[in-house]
């Protein structure tokens, strides 16, 4: 699953028209009459996102000045990547030459071939080596690198510390295990007046994504190391449920509706009537500007469990039909666009400012070394929420087990969303035997690749 918040949103995705594929989408668009090189990418922010799109339009064109060989074409719809035309785009031919991928999509393009391999490139890219390692493995495929990361971002708890004090606990200090989680949850729901203490997601393929996180905190896994079968029927599998189950049933502090997805959630917390759930650190300027949060009410903790957590994001890959001027052309564009710290579309920090955007959240943090103390010093000097709040989300990642998703995704979600689901609305459910299907099943998408 994405993550959901500001500047991930507003990304987009052309579909060209077949007439126009030719010319606009694809590769083989050098611009030999005038001498450039012309490359064609997508994610440019919606015309509804008028900020973004200002940014966005402003340094592409401050690129092609500082770079008047080559000719940006941006292309513009909503999402960066539909899911419902991803594949015929790239069968088809019209992808353009760099373009948005998710991380969790990343080894399908290279498997179905339909990825450049940029690898004689690369160091071209002057950004490439402070990128965090894990983060460049995900577009390494066999040794060869087939994309270039652009943002990342990991799971946590985000929590309300105004419930957290009327309730008598300490707002700040999180709950550290899942036992303190459930404990904190029922002192908060204890409050009454419709106040839930711990939400989660059970519907829309959210609840199998919010079950991976859960499970990767309890030191578990979705599928074994070589993507072939299912370890979900385990026991850190059984205590993800047992603890659902427990606080919607034995403490009630889950409250009575279920089959939530994250609108729901966000409402509930932007209104003040939710202790805790999880959620990536962009969904907090969501919660204030379109739900009615405080920014000071809401702070952010690691996963509970100590021992991992789940990491998406996303990144660029190149045509496989893209010339090598135009894969060198692209690799530029990114390191001026994204891949310079404290700078460009998403590092620039205090035009986001002066635009009333919210700086100092602790993700995306994509560098490392003297790259990340440069972007987070020019954060912290533009900083505009209380990032005191966020800090012990910072502290406690450094010792999580760092995790994507797992392969099929979304397929493999669509089956846990109904155990979830059913752990959540039947009180009598039998997690045993839930989780015995369910490997099943999931057996079943990897066998079928």
């Amino acid at each position: 699953m994405r993550s959901t918040g500001f500047r991930r949103t507003f990304a987009a995705l052309s579909v060209c028209s077949l007439a126009l594929a030719a010319s606009a989408c694809g590769s083989g668009d050098d611009d030999s009459a005038s001498g450039k090189t012309r490359i064609t990418v997508n994610c440019m922010p919606p015309k509804s996102a008028k900020v973004d799109r200002q940014f966005f339009e402003q340094d592409v064109a401050d690129f092609e000045r500082q770079n008047p060989d080559i000719d940006v074409v941006p292309h513009d719809a909503f999402p960066c990547q539909d899911p419902k035309t991803f594949d015929a785009k790239l069968a088809g031919g019209q992808m353009e030459d760099v373009f948005y991928t998710y991380f969790t999509d990343a080894r399908h393009v290279v498997d179905i071939d339909q990825a450049a391999d940029i690898t004689p490139y690369v160091k071209e890219l002057k950004s490439y080596d402070t990128i965090q390692q894990q983060l460049r493995d995900i577009y390494t495929v066999d040794g060869k690198v087939y994309g270039v990361p652009r943002t990342g971002y990991s799971m946590g708890l985000i929590y309300n510390k105004a419930l957290f004090t009327k309730a008598g606990l300490d707002p700040d200090k999180p709950p550290a295990t899942w036992d303190e989680v459930r404990t904190a949850a029922e002192k908060i729901a204890g409050l009454g007046g419709g106040t839930v203490g711990y939400a989660d997601y059970s519907a829309q393929n959210q609840g199998g994504w919010h079950f991976t996180a859960e499970l990767y905190s309890q030191g578990g896994d979705v599928v074994s190391p070589d993507g072939e079968k299912a370890t979900v029927d385990s026991a850190e599998g059984r205590a993800v449920l047992q603890t659902l189950h427990d606080m919607r049933w034995k403490d009630e502090s889950m409250g009575s509706k279920q089959l939530l997805v994250i609108n729901d959630v966000q409402q509930m917390m932007g209104a003040g009537k939710l202790g805790m759930y999880l959620a990536a650190p962009d969904n907090i300027p969501i919660l204030v500007k379109e739900k009615g949060g405080n920014y000071k009410d809401l702070a952010l903790a690691p996963m509970p469990g100590g021992k991992g957590t789940l990491i998406g994001g996303d990144g660029y890959m190149f045509n496989k039909k893209a010339s090598p001027e135009q894969i060198r052309a692209g690799l530029k564009w990114l390191d001026h666009m994204f891949l310079t710290p404290g700078d460009g579309f998403l590092g620039d920090y205090a035009r986001a400012k002066k635009n009333d955007a919210p700086v100092g959240l602790p993700e995306p943090r994509l560098f490392t070394g003297a790259a990340d103390a440069k972007d987070q010093e020019v954060k912290k000097a533009n900083a505009n929420v209380p990032v005191e709040n966020y800090q012990p989300f910072l502290d406690g990642n450094q010792n999580l087990d760092m995790k994507i998703e797992p392969p099929s995704a979304q397929q493999i979600y669509s089956v846990l969303d109904g155990v979830v689901s059913a752990v959540l609305t039947k009180e009598d459910a039998d997690i045993d035997q839930l989780l015995k299907d369910a490997s099943g099943k999931i057996d079943g998408i990897l066998d079928r690749g």
